[in-house]
């Protein structure tokens, strides 16, 4: 079986929040997990993180062949550019 990084709803309407998760290409959307890798906020209030990622573990899921979503790439980046500064 394939094994994706992608991102799983949570939250309530009109107030998404995502788990960014290491599961099954089969498994849906909501569905079973491996690995819980952290969280994106796509609008954070107040003292709220817009973007909790746990790189190292996201590294180790992608050498053994994960495939990345292309939302999950440009957060993985976008979490590599805020580690730098």
């Amino acid at each position: 079986m394939a094994v994706k990084i992608r991102l799983q709803r949570q939250g309530r309407a009109h107030r998404p929040l995502y788990r960014v998760v290491v599961a099954e290409s089969s498994s849906r959307r909501d569905g079973r997990f491996i690995e819980n890798l952290g969280n994106y906020n796509p609008s954070p209030r107040g003292q709220e993180q817009e973007l909790v990622l746990n790189l190292g573990r996201a590294d180790y899921w992608v050498s053994v062949g994960a495939q990345p979503t292309d939302t999950v790439r440009a957060l993985i980046s976008k979490a590599r550019r805020r580690s730098v500064a």
